[in-house]
């Protein structure tokens, strides 16, 4: 009787493709990209000083950290959508890029006349605001693909894909940020990501669940 019911169970089965799950995610989070960087367009506005402020270092910091978080939690958001998953690499690569970025806000600290403009600059709430705006369209298109795969720790694929999400809402609100602090950039863009990545785990914690 159990034979015969799994092969009733198996015989429709199709083969799937071993790319099917990248392509599902990494389709949801350029569509949901989209969606947040035409959001960010709309109440935004790319900053006006855009053609100066790309010959800046920082400008390019900040474009390489937040599109590197986001890189990163995608790594990460592909290995645990699996039942066997276990990411440690991303993890490790993104306290390195911090510690590197940290190092150089430093630097730029104690070559600072004021360093306080540089640490708290002046749009922290708006930082905080509207980075997880943007991220909130990439986050619930990431959990919904996460639905379709079976991660293992629900808990921590959220989590992961709250990095991804948080990145990517970071690094849409970097072409309308012109704060020039290194140490701004560390302390509460960071905070932002992490910010959505735990919203991420939360909502994978009930949504991801088997």
């Amino acid at each position: 009787m159990t034979d015969d019911l799994i092969a009733r169970l198996s015989a429709d089965l199709k083969p799937v493709r071993r790319t099917a799950m990248p392509r599902l995610l990494i389709g949801a989070l350029l569509v949901s990209g989209v969606v947040a960087a035409i959001a960010m367009l709309t109440l935004l506005g790319m900053r006006p000083d855009m053609e100066v402020a790309t010959t800046t270092m920082m400008y390019w910091t900040k474009f390489g950290y937040t599109l590197a978080m986001a890189l990163l939690g995608l790594a990460a958001t592909l290995v645990l959508a699996r039942p066997d998953g276990r990411a440690r690499w991303p993890w490790l690569a993104a306290f390195g890029l911090l510690d590197v970025l940290l190092v150089i806000a430093v630097v730029q600290l104690a070559r600072a006349d004021d360093m306080m403009p540089l640490i708290m600059g002046s749009s922290i709430l708006r930082a905080l605001t509207y980075i997880p705006v943007f991220a909130l369209p990439v986050l619930l298109a990431a959990l919904l693909a996460l639905r379709r795969m079976a991660p293992a720790n629900p808990t921590l694929a959220g989590f992961a894909a709250g990095i991804m999400a948080g990145g990517t809402g970071a690094w849409i609100y970097a072409f309308a940020c012109a704060e020039t602090g290194m140490m701004f950039l560390a302390l509460w863009y960071t905070l932002a990501i992490v910010i959505v990545a735990a919203l991420g785990a939360v909502l994978g914690r009930y949504l991801l669940r088997w």
